[in-house]
């Protein structure tokens, strides 16, 4: 009991446990994958990390927003302050002037190789090619940030760092996710490309979709969706859905063992991320949930654009997307 009383104190303190002892400051790695991530990027650097990833695309040497996000994670013991930026820009310059590259770094740098998969785990399906209608329905080719706010452009919603918060339905535990309050029926949109894995009730969460994507690093909890009508219409598990896609609505369903109960008192998304480097952490004690309160304030100057439609009373994006991941899985899905 002592000693699950002490873990608990050491990981909600940001330590990190190793196999054999704990050290502070360092990353968890135990076998051949990592045991824990605490993703402490500021929206602030992930949005100075797009930037100059976006802005390099074409150019003789292309800045990788999470190298950038790796380095000064190492420069800053994984902590991100007022000197990140400055810490961005130093490897920038550095890479740009080709004085290092990534494998240099990864050499330089004793944690380089942690930060950047911890990163990419975290990010990896975010910026990258895609193509977007324009107001006439052509396509266009474009590089950028292509993973959206869950919540729906031209929706209020109301959020705080509420992470690790106690909670005491059913038993005693933290929070592991991040609650955006907003109105009954606000359309809830895939944050990015993926497959349906689960659909269905939960005693917790409600009405809920899980949805993983497809290189299954990440899977995003979207809970206590709206009563009655809690999903896209015709959703179902298995399904593709694009990054921007309205998956369902949001609500106060939860917190009890009958389905469609209203026992939430407060309207709100839970936004759940959980992180998968191998499949024995997807279900049981060794869970990665990570605190998606920056990811939202970032993604929150990119919402999708949705529009009703009248005569089913259900919300679609106004905008057609196509993204190269689920292009390449359904080609994978046909082949196999």
């Amino acid at each position: 009991m002592i000693c699950l009383i002490l873990s608990v104190l050491l990981l909600a303190s940001g330590i990190y446990l190793y196999e054999g002892g704990a050290k502070r400051g360092i990353p968890v790695t135990s076998g051949d994958y990592i045991k824990w991530v605490d993703f402490d990027v500021s929206s602030e650097a992930l949005k100075k990390a797009c930037l100059l990833d976006v802005e390099s695309y074409e150019s003789e040497v292309h800045l990788d927003w999470i190298t950038l996000l790796a380095y000064a994670a190492v420069r800053g013991g994984g902590k991100f302050n007022h000197q990140s930026a400055g810490y961005i820009d130093d490897i920038a310059k550095q890479l740009t002037e080709q004085e290092i590259t990534k494998e240099g770094l990864a050499e330089k740098y004793k944690h380089f190789s942690y930060y950047y998969e911890a990163y990419q785990a975290v990010l990896g399906g975010m910026v990258g090619e895609y193509e977007i209608a324009d107001d006439s329905g052509k396509l266009e080719k474009k590089y950028g940030l292509k993973a959206f706010s869950p919540i729906a452009k031209g929706f209020s919603y109301q959020d705080y760092d509420d992470f690790g918060v106690g909670r005491d339905f059913g038993y005693k535990r933290q929070h592991l996710g991040h609650d955006m309050m907003g109105l009954i029926g606000t359309p809830i949109i895939a944050v990015e490309s993926g497959y349906v894995e689960a659909l269905g009730w939960n005693r917790y969460g409600g009405w809920r979709i899980g949805i993983r994507s497809f290189d299954k690093k990440r899977y995003y909890y979207y809970a206590h969706l709206r009563q009655n009508r809690p999903y896209a219409d015709g959703l179902k598990e298995g399904d593709y859905v694009t990054a921007g896609d309205v998956i369902g609505y949001m609500g106060h369903t939860g917190y009890s063992d009958k389905e469609n109960v209203n026992n939430i008192k407060t309207v709100h998304l839970h936004m759940g991320m959980q992180l998968i480097f191998d499949e024995s952490q997807k279900d049981g004690n060794n869970e990665i949930w990570i605190d998606f309160y920056q990811l939202a304030g970032f993604l929150s100057g990119h919402r999708c654009e949705v529009e009703r439609d009248d005569s089913t009373k259900e919300w679609d994006r106004k905008y057609n997307m196509k993204d190269p991941v689920v292009l390449d899985a359904v080609e994978q899905n046909r082949e196999s």
